[in-house]
C-alpha cells in the first residue's frame, strides 16, 4: 500500500544553553564497537559526539583493542570489555554493559564491532530497553538483520542509518523486496514496519520516520570515503542526547554532517577530504 509522506523542509535547531549549565545538562553518550583492525571506527563516532555537543562520551569495546581506541579519542573515557579470539566483542560483556548502558542516555552500536554471535547476544537485549534510545549503524545493522522480526521486542527508539547495500540486507531480512530504486518508499515502508526512524544515506540522505521524509541537501562526493557514516553516528547520538527527538536529530545531523563536508571541500577539495576533515569543520556547520 502506498503511504504519502510529509515532506519536511526545516532544520531542527539546539536550544540555548543556560549559563549554569554543567555537562551532564548535555547527554551521556555510549559508543559501543571497535575490533581488533578496526579502531578508528568506535574513535571517529565518539570525536564527532563531542564536537557535537555531547557533555560525556564513554566508548564500550574489546580490552585488546581498548589503549589504541583510547588513544585516538582522547576527551571521551573508555570501557574495556571481554572480547573474543579474533578481538570482537564476546557474549561474556553482557553483564558489564548492561551496567554502563544505565548510566548513559543513548547508545550508538556498530562503528567497527564486526559480526557475530556475541555481537548480536549484546544488541539483542539493547533493542528492548524502553527509554533508552539507540543509533545503530555499521555492523550493528548486519547483526540487527541476523536478528529475527527484532522489532517485535523493540522498546527502545531507534535511528537505523544504513548505506544501500545494508539497507538491502535489512529488507530482505524482514521478507521485502530490496529493489531500492524507490528510496523514499522502501526506507518508509521499513520504518513503518519496524517502528524505527531510518536515514538511507547516499547522494540526497533520507530520513524518515515511515510518515514524514526529509531528503537531505548538504553534502558533496567527497564525503564517498571510509568513516564518514561513524561520523554521523556520533552526531546524531549527540543531538539525542542533548534533547532532540531521534527523527529531529537525524534531520539535523544528516545536515549538519553535510554542511561540514561541503566546508571541508571548500577547503582542501574532494579528493583529499577524509573523515576527520568533517569532525574539524563540524564547529562552523554548527554556526550556521
Amino acid at each position: 500500500m502506498s503511504v504519502k509522506l510529509q515532506p519536511v523542509r526545516t532544520i531542527p535547531t539546539l536550544p540555548p544553553r543556560p549559563r549554569d549549565a554543567h555537562k551532564g545538562d548535555f547527554g551521556r553518550v555510549l559508543i559501543v564497537g571497535g575490533s581488533v583492525g578496526m579502531v578508528g571506527a568506535p574513535a571517529l563516532a565518539a570525536n564527532a559526539a563531542l564536537r557535537s555537543g555531547a557533555g560525556l562520551v564513554k566508548i564500550a569495546c574489546p580490552r585488546p583493542a581498548q589503549q589504541t581506541i583510547a588513544g585516538l579519542a582522547p576527551c571521551a573515557t573508555s570501557m574495556p570489555l571481554p572480547a573474543t579470539a579474533d578481538g570482537k566483542l564476546s557474549a561474556q560483556a553482557q553483564a558489564s554493559l548492561r551496567r554502563v548502558v544505565s548510566e548513559h542516555d543513548v547508545v550508538a552500536f556498530g562503528p567497527g564491532a564486526g559480526q557475530g554471535r556475541g555481537l548480536r547476544s549484546l544488541l539483542d537485549p539493547l533493542i528492548a530497553l524502553d527509554g533508552k534510545p539507540i543509533v545503530i549503524d555499521a555492523d550493528g545493522l548486519n547483526n540487527l538483520a541476523a536478528i529475527k522480526n527484532w522489532w517485535t521486542k523493540r522498546k527502545a527508539d531507534v535511528v537505523l542509518t544504513p548505506h544501500p547495500g545494508e539497507m538491502a540486507r535489512l529488507v530482505r531480512a524482514a521478507g521485502m523486496a530490496d529493489d531500492l530504486r524507490d528510496r523514499p518508499a522502501t526506507a518508509a515502508e521499513y520504518a513503518r514496519l519496524t517502528d524505527a526512524v531510518c536515514v538511507l544515506k547516499g547522494a540526497g540522505t533520507l530520513v524518515t520516520d515511515g510518515r514524514r521524509c526529509f531528503r537531505n541537501k548538504t553534502g558533496n562526493p567527497g564525503m564517498a570515503v571510509a568513516g564518514t557514516g561513524d561520523v554521523l553516528t556520533g552526531i546524531i547520538a549527540a543531538l539525542i542526547g542533548q534533547g532532540l527527538t531521534p527523527f529531529d536529530a537525524a534531520v539535523k545531523g544528516v545536515h549538519v554532517h553535510g554542511l561540514a563536508g561541503d566546508i571541508a571541500s571548500r577547503r582542501i577539495g574532494e579528493v583529499s577530504l577524509i573523515a576527520t576533515d568533517l569532525i574539524d569543520e563540524l564547529p562552523a556547520a554548527f554556526k550556521v
